[in-house]
Order: structure tokens, then C-alpha cells, then sequence
């Protein structure tokens, strides 16, 4: 299908894409402050909580855990030859058989305590938490009146974002909830295939089961098809397993196979009843900019919808967030920018977060074992840098399948906290100095794709690095390491230097105690006390 024609097809299917800026906006006009349009969007201003709260915890957890083999396993299980392949036809059977449903059935949830887990994430200094709401398998992990495949119903029988939502406000902590499920139309493909060698060659896995197949099995009563949703033609070059990348954009002319009416107003309705029913604070969607955009128009309905009803209940001022990936700068100043698994190498004039685990993002059995988790020390060095360029940093810790936190997992979290118990004053609530720093890392910052993926690929922090965050006349300034000499010197606090100020006095954060310093033409001198051991993730200076 050509450009043209595929562009005829879509007309039918989404006609509001396509109309001039002029009916767009005659369309909505007068019937809410927000538009589900660009320009209508641009007036979205960040709440100061999100600003103020620096740190997060993300629970990316979900049925695709339960087999404990790392990301995208409901996807990497269709495709043969794969790791994820081997291992399900080895723990499960062939996915002829046994497909992602199936696990879906086995997933139980039996060892998850969402209160036991939130007092963790609360100690650790996070002042927001993220459930994941659903994921590209498609599975919501809420009570759904639009979805039959949904958590309460089928495996757990639980509401896993209500547990995690009662557990999170009752301890003041901000909630937020992320969205993945738009994507399930092309990312399911692999479903459809079968094996081209061996004695299944040939048989087709359950992807494109239907209803009727079901008669006398343990989902009967429920539609494959509304799960996989592949009773459509693949993509172009589907069986290309990059090929998804390239076409995550919803680009027509990548060869994309574009999702009907039906299934975009349904990913609407059940993101809408999430966000009605939960009232979540902020809302994370894995997505180039917003759900389904530019192929349809229900992102932009689901943002406006959003904002709207936050004015509605807080008197004129919206106090909610919404993530978005791949952001062009005007699209910077409706949603806030997160960047995966990476950071920007500058001051950002928007608020933006970054998101990353310390593990993978789906439980993988193998980093437990072979000890391969994040440790704290760099958790903290992401979020002290993160910070000081006006950024978030939203921390995924991988739970079992069981809802469980193993051992080295928790240790993370608990040694984060017990930095953070001394030092939190220097990251929650501060804002961005002139400059974010000096040091030989920022020297050989790696570049920032549009996605992300730039994060471990620098220059690891040391003594010689310094960053910065401010809080009125307040300058905050971070040791990344330890230095073997009594005496730190700070370069950018000299007294010639870009936007100095004269330093009355410092304190090591933590203590009471004054520390003795000299300000230079070219530097700022701080003697460290005698005896005093410097911390080994960060010292913190409180200049004033």
C-alpha cells in the first residue's frame, strides 16, 4: 500500500488527524480550557510538587515478570530461536500451546504486599511512586469495565493499581500510573508466526486464536483476540524482529500496520476509566509523544481530558503530569520530557525526568544471580547529576513474579535511603544553580539521543567532580566521591568567577559544625575537619 492510499484508509478511521488547524480548533472551541491540539496544550504549566519531588520509585511489574526471564518476554517467547523461546518451550511448552495467556493464568501474585513495599520506597526518600497500569502485553492491572483482560479477573484476581494506590496516598507519597498497552497491536506480530524448523514447523502459535477456540479450556469465557489483537496483516517486514523499533513512530510510510478505529477508541475508554478511577497524579506513557499519535487523535483527547478535570478539581490549576518520550521543544511545554535510561548533559529550561532501573525492566533471575543490580552509589550519583540539570529521576526496582522484593534489590533501596536521610535536604525542593557543575566527568559526557540510551556510557564520577543545586541563598554542593586530600577546591565559586556571590559560611550537610574556608580570585577552599571521613557516594557542602 502506498503513502496515499494508506492515507485514504486511515481517513474513515481518524478523521480529526487530519482536519486543518482551523476546524481543529472550531471543533473544540469553548467546550474545555484545554483542546486536544498542540497550540491549546502549550499552556500547560508543571506543578510545583513534581518539581519539588526530584525522586521517584516505579513497581514495572507485571505478568511478563512471572517467568523471570527478563524484557518483552511475551514477545521474545514467539520468536523462535530466541533466548526467551528456549527457555518457555523448555519451562512451558511450545506456544502453540502455551502462549502468553497462559502465563497470564499462572500469574498469582501470592507474595505481593504493596504496604510492606511502599514503607520501603517511602524510607528511601521517594516522593512519588509509579505503578505500571499495563504493559504492551496488553494486560490492565486494574478493574476494567472495557477490558475483560484485566488483572481482577483473570491470574492474580487482584487490582493491582488499586493496592498500590491505597498503599501510596495513605503515606502522603504522589501516585502516578504508567500506560504501555497502545503498542500491543504491532508488538504482539511475532504471535502470529509458527516455527520453520522441528516438529512443530509449521504450526502456528495461539496469536491468532479466537473465541471459539476455547471451548472446554480455562479461558472460554474470554477472546484472545482481545488480548493479542492480531486479526489484522502484519507490518511490513514484521518478521524483521528490529523492525518494531524502526516502526514505533506510527510512521504510515515505515510499512506500519495501523490500528483500526475500534481498537484506538477502546485503548481510550480503558486509559480514561483509569484515570477517572484512580485519580492518579501523573500518567507515564511509553510512547513517541502520546499514545497512537500522529495515526490518531485519542492521545491528545486522553492529555486534555486529563488537564481538564485536574483544573476542575483543584480551582483553575492543573496539578498533574504526563510523561512523554521523543518531545520536540513545543511539545516540551505540554507534557513533561522523559528521557529512558539516560540523562541530559545540560541545564534543561523544562523540567524533564529520567526513567532507568537497576536491573532490567521486567524480573531477570540471571542479574540477581550473577549480582549485576545498580548499586546505590550509582543511583545516587544519577539522581544527584539528574537533579542539578533540573531533572526527576524515576527508579524502577524489579519485583518477582510472586510480588515479591529479592535481598540485593532491597539493599539498593535501603542503602539509597540511608543517604538520602542525611542529604535528602539537598535534592528535595532545590532547584537548578547557574551551572550544573564542574569536573573532569562532564568533560566526556556522552551524547543524548532523542530516545535516551546514553546512561553508564560516560566517565564515572570521582572526588574531582562537583554539582550543584541551590534553595534560596542556599548553594548546595556535591563531592562526587571521595578525594584524598583534606582541602576540596571548587573552581567555580572563586571570586571572579560567572554568577558568584561572597561565601559567609559552609557547613558539612549533616552536622551542625562550621568548616573553614578561603575564598580566592579563582576558587572557593574548603578544609575538611580533622577525622572527619568523607562519605563514599557524596559529601554535601551547605554553602550560604
Amino acid at each position: 500500500m502506498d503513502r496515499r492510499t494508506a492515507i485514504k484508509c486511515l481517513g474513515a478511521t481518524i478523521p480529526s488527524l487530519f482536519l486543518s488547524k482551523f476546524s481543529l480548533a472550531q471543533a473544540y472551541l469553548g467546550k474545555a480550557p484545554f483542546h486536544p491540539d498542540w497550540r491549546s496544550l502549550e499552556n500547560y504549566q508543571v506543578p510545583e510538587w513534581f518539581r519539588d519531588a526530584k525522586f521517584g520509585i516505579w513497581a514495572h511489574w507485571g505478568p511478563q515478570c512471572q517467568p523471570e526471564r527478563g524484557d518483552w518476554y511475551a514477545r521474545g517467547m514467539y520468536q523462535e530461536g530466541s533466548d526467551q523461546y528456549r527457555y518457555h518451550v523448555e519451562k512451558y511448552g511450545h506456544p502453540s500451546v502455551f502462549g502468553f495467556k497462559d502465563v497470564i493464568h499462572q500469574w498469582k501474585a501470592e507474595n505481593w504486599d504493596p504496604e510492606e513495599l511502599m514503607e520501603l520506597y517511602k524510607n528511601a526518600g521517594a516522593q512519588y511512586f509509579m505503578a505500571l497500569a499495563n504493559h504492551h502485553d496488553n494486560l490492565d492491572l486494574y478493574r476494567s469495565s472495557h477490558h475483560k483482560w484485566n488483572s481482577v479477573n483473570v491470574g492474580p484476581k487482584k487490582d493491582i493499581v488499586g493496592g498500590w494506590e491505597r498503599a501510596a496516598k495513605k503515606r502522603g507519597l504522589k501516585f502516578g500510573v504508567s500506560v504501555h498497552a497502545a503498542h500491543a497491536w504491532t508488538w504482539y506480530e511475532p504471535a502470529q508466526r509458527s516455527d520453520k524448523a522441528g516438529k512443530f514447523a509449521g504450526v502456528p502459535y495461539d496469536g491468532k486464536l479466537t473465541k471459539k477456540d476455547g471451548a472446554g479450556k480455562w479461558w472460554a469465557d474470554y477472546d484472545p483476540q482481545e488480548l493479542y489483537a492480531q486479526d489484522h496483516e502484519l507490518s511490513l517486514d514484521s518478521n524483521d524482529d528490529n523492525m518494531v523499533h524502526r516502526q514505533w513512530h506510527w510512521d504510515v510510510a515505515s510499512g506500519v500496520s495501523v490500528p483500526n478505529k475500534m481498537y484506538c477508541e477502546n485503548f481510550k475508554a480503558r486509559t480514561l476509566e483509569l484515570m477517572d478511577n484512580y485519580k492518579p497524579d501523573m500518567v507515564y506513557f511509553d510512547d513517541t509523544v502520546l499514545p497512537l499519535y500522529p495515526i490518531s487523535n485519542v492521545g491528545l483527547e486522553i492529555a486534555a481530558d486529563f488537564y481538564n478535570k485536574s483544573m476542575q478539581a483543584n480551582k483553575g490549576k492543573v496539578n498533574v503530569v504526563i510523561n512523554g518520550k521523543i518531545l520536540n521543544e513545543q511539545q516540551r511545554k505540554c507534557l513533561v520530557w522523559d528521557i529512558e535510561r539516560g540523562q541530559s548533559n545540560t541545564i534543561e529550561p523544562q523540567p524533564w525526568q529520567t526513567c532507568t532501573c537497576i536491573g532490567s525492566w521486567h524480573y531477570d533471575r540471571r542479574i540477581y544471580d550473577n549480582n549485576h543490580y545498580k548499586s546505590a552509589k550509582t543511583v545516587i550519583h544519577m539522581l544527584i547529576d539528574v537533579v542539578s540539570k533540573n531533572g526527576n529521576l524515576l527508579l524502577s526496582v524489579p519485583l518477582r513474579g510472586d510480588g515479591s522484593i529479592d535481598d540485593r534489590a532491597k539493599e539498593v533501596v535501603e542503602g539509597i535511603g540511608s543517604w538520602m536521610v542525611v542529604h535528602k535536604e539537598a535534592i528535595i525542593g532545590t532547584r537548578p544553580w547557574h551551572i550544573f557543575g564542574e569536573g573532569p566527568a562532564q568533560e566526556e559526557a556522552p551524547s543524548l539521543s532523542v530516545q535516551g540510551f546514553n546512561e553508564g556510557k560516560g566517565k564515572a564520577f570521582t572526588g574531582d567532580d562537583i554539582r550543584f543545586t541551590t534553595r534560596g541563598n542556599t548553594l548546595y554542593a556535591f563531592i562526587m566521591g571521595t578525594t584524598t586530600e583534606k582541602q576540596i577546591t571548587i573552581k567555580s565559586l572563586g571570586r571572579i568567577a560567572a554568577h558568584t556571590r561572597k561565601v559567609s559560611q559552609i557547613q558539612l550537610l549533616g552536622t551542625d559544625d562550621r568548616i573553614s574556608f578561603r575564598q580566592l580570585d579563582n576558587a572557593l577552599q574548603v578544609s575538611l575537619p580533622d577525622g572527619f571521613v568523607q562519605n563514599n557516594v557524596s559529601t554535601v557542602l551547605k554553602i550560604t
